[in-house]
């Protein structure tokens, strides 16, 4: 999932940037897109499911009309919200005015906070986070001076990990959980417009000049008086950002947390290359997230790296996908191999990751099939031995094949020569410092940086949740 936002103070074409904020942040979400534009107070929205070209067509920005904000928002749909309904931002209108609220994350107490909510009465019409979201800072309000006191009221109660941004008729405020579990930065653009999104390269997109990352536990609002940042909940919690951010979730160009994706991707593949390395004659990455590492894994052990495969590019990200029989249709087309580049060779294929297994296989047999000799799968990120309750949708264990095999039973089952995984303790490496150990690896290492959902439902929608 991702956010966008756009706050300034003359009348301008906010939703045209809008759309292209959320098309550089489309591979974080492609099953739903939205944006609401303000004009005075005045909320216009939309959203539905689909990409973002395909949901916001020229008429339909044209009807948004002119504004002096805008609020935006690309998400995944995991096997239970996939629905429209869950689609944002959503709009709420209450005792105290009118919001527009995104997100991009998961609340882990999901479950006590909707069950308290529907003991007061509160009705339901999504399975969305957002919902939650939105009476928290609803119910808050009605006590606070201000939506910003409101949120930092809500964020008390609010466990997991997220980036939201809140946009009331004359502020847009942007906030970020206490452990900075998932990325969200601003920047300011000539016009002296600021744009804030989950990514710096949303930033870039629309012309703005990157400014800082919010801080973990920090509320910044924007409004004509200026800006403001609230640290209430700062430096309340140790800093957790996602590792995964850097081995698949952002796009190479991003900068998070002051260091390259790209540069770390690198670095992983270069720790991988020691940690499992093997006679060769030519690297080659899984596009598109594999590649950065590749090339890393090429450079450390100086065999060549390659073009193997050539990525359909009308083709989304497979591991997003809601259900196994929708992933496995999309590989069969998602890639092609060049098979001047691996015929009769002994190659190395890098991954970014192997979750459930569905490419690796498929793959494997394209490669084969190619005329390659050996086939050496690697994978940049660790073994996934633990469910994420933090917005990615790996939700059980049941789903994770390196809690059922080993490496070498992997490498039987997918029809290669080897597997190796990037070593636990090297994930902790890969930013601009290198010796970091702020970051949240989880879904790795089970070291969860909150408290996690009563159970381990395999779902935080699950149905179990609501059983008394």
């Amino acid at each position: 999932m991702a956010v966008f936002g756009i706050f300034g103070t003359k009348t301008e074409n906010v939703a045209s940037s809008t759309y292209y904020g959320l098309y550089a942040l489309q591979h974080r979400g492609q099953a739903s897109c939205g944006i609401v534009v303000n004009d005075d107070g005045i909320f216009h929205a939309y959203k539905d499911s689909g990409l973002v070209n395909e949901v916001f067509t020229p008429r339909r920005l044209d009807e948004l009309g002119l504004g002096q904000m805008a609020l935006g928002n690309v998400r995944y749909g995991t096997s239970a919200t996939k629905d429209r309904v869950n689609a944002e931002p959503m709009l709420v209108n209450h005792i105290k005015g009118r919001l527009a609220i995104s997100h991009d994350g998961a609340i882990v107490n999901y479950a006590e906070l909707r069950k308290e909510l529907e003991l007061e009465g509160a009705i339901f019409h999504t399975s969305n986070d957002i919902e939650i979201i939105a009476y928290m800072i609803t119910k808050a309000r009605l006590t606070e001076g201000s939506t910003e006191d409101a949120i930092c009221k809500a964020m008390e109660r609010l466990k997991g990990g997220y980036s939201l941004v809140v946009m009331s008729p004359q502020k847009l405020i942007a906030a970020r959980d206490e452990n900075g579990l998932h990325p969200l930065c601003y920047g300011i653009r000539d016009d002296g417009e600021y744009v804030i999104a989950s990514e710096s390269c949303a930033l870039n997109t629309v012309g703005a000049s990157f400014v800082r990352e919010l801080d973990p536990g920090e509320v910044v609002v924007f409004a004509k008086e200026g800006i403001k940042s609230l640290r209430v909940h700062c430096d309340k919690k140790p800093e957790r950002l996602c590792v995964f951010e850097y081995l698949y979730t952002a796009r190479p160009d991003s900068v998070i947390d002051n260091c390259s994706v790209h540069l770390a991707r690198k670095r992983a593949g270069a720790f991988l290359a020691k940690a499992h390395p093997v006679e060769a004659d030519v690297v080659i990455g899984a596009p598109d997230s594999g590649i950065d590492a590749a090339i890393g894994y090429a450079e450390e052990s100086g065999i060549p790296y390659g073009l193997g495969l050539i990525k359909n590019k009308y083709i989304g990200r497979t591991f997003i996908d809601p259900g196994q029989n929708v992933r496995e249709d999309k590989v069969k087309i998602k890639l092609n191999p060049i098979a001047e580049t691996v015929r009769g060779k002994r190659v190395i294929l890098v991954d970014d990751s192997i979750v459930r297994g569905t490419t690796c296989t498929r793959v494997v047999k394209l490669l084969r099939d190619a005329g390659a000799k050996e086939i050496h799968i690697r994978s940049s990120a660790p073994e996934f031995l633990n469910p994420c309750y933090y917005g990615t949708d790996i939700g059980s264990k049941a789903e994770l094949i390196a809690c059922k095999y080993t490496a070498e039973e992997m490498a039987k089952i997918f029809g290669a020569d080897s597997v190796g995984f990037l070593p636990l303790e090297d994930v902790f490496k890969l930013g601009a410092s290198g010796t970091c150990q702020g970051y949240c690896a989880a879904c790795f290492n089970g070291e969860y940086p909150t408290e996690v959902p009563v159970g381990g439902y395999t779902s935080k929608y699950d149905s179990k949740i609501h059983k008394n």
